[in-house]
């Protein structure tokens, strides 16, 4: 079921948003080669244990690595010069949930690596100022789906979906799609964002446990932010 969140419930999803954002940030300026995953993960369990947010389903970050596209475990991996990371954020705060996700190389990184995380920010970005309200869904995905397309990137199956009392609720919000398809954007709605890239130009993924890969072991990368339908716009919960 689709819900609709009134300005007041909308304040309280930013609350939390505001945690997640405070987490990412945190964790972004501790990525360095020579540091473990778990390191990262302490990091952002401390933010959100200040905060008062509790972890969604008793992980507060997913960490994803070169290949990995989502769901890799804060382990006790280090980080080496080169690699590329995504940094997934779910919490709970008071019952509400927000989530965002960023991506990084460790130090300089690749040019082509970082053309691969420049489009996903890019992708964000349009698919964010295309969530007018009157609008369809499918602009958002068109949007998003542009840019991957464009530039040659594979766009695998998973993507943003609707946020609120639940972590993870309709609608769904794929990377890729057609304008004039999906639900109308109405103000009250809170959906992420997730532009999700894979350097390979496939779209396939390849189940490896909790963890979904690029399958051919070209890198991948994710942004993503909550955001809200207003009668003016869209407003990003996750800053």
């Amino acid at each position: 079921m689709i819900e609709l969140r009134s300005r007041g419930e909308i304040d309280a999803l930013a609350e939390t948003g505001a945690v997640v954002a405070a987490l990412l940030t945190a964790v972004h300026s501790h990525v360095a080669a020579g540091v473990s995953l778990g390191e990262l993960d302490e990091i952002a369990r401390d933010v959100a244990a200040e905060a008062g947010a509790r972890p969604v389903g008793g992980r507060v970050i997913s960490t994803s690595v070169n290949d990995e596209i989502t769901g890799g475990a804060p382990d006790g991996r280090v980080l080496a010069e080169g690699d590329v990371l995504s940094v997934a954020a779910a919490l709970d705060l008071r019952g509400w949930h927000a989530r965002a996700a960023t991506s990084s190389t460790v130090g300089p990184g690749s040019p082509g690596d970082r053309s691969l995380i420049q489009a996903t920010g890019q992708a964000l970005a349009d698919g964010i100022a295309a969530a007018r309200p009157g609008s369809r869904l499918g602009e958002v995905c068109r949007a998003i789906g542009l840019v991957g397309r464009s530039a040659g990137y594979g766009i695998p199956p998973v993507g943003g979906h609707g946020v609120g009392r639940q972590a993870r609720q309709d609608p769904a919000v794929p990377n890729d799609g057609h304008p004039a398809r999906g639900i109308p954007l109405r103000p009250g709605l809170v959906f992420s964002v997730e532009p999700i890239f894979t350097a390979g130009g496939h779209d396939h993924l390849d189940p490896d446990g909790d963890v979904l890969r690029t399958g051919d072991e070209s890198r991948a990368a994710h942004t993503g932010h909550t955001l809200a339908i207003t009668d003016t716009g869209p407003r990003v919960l996750t800053t």
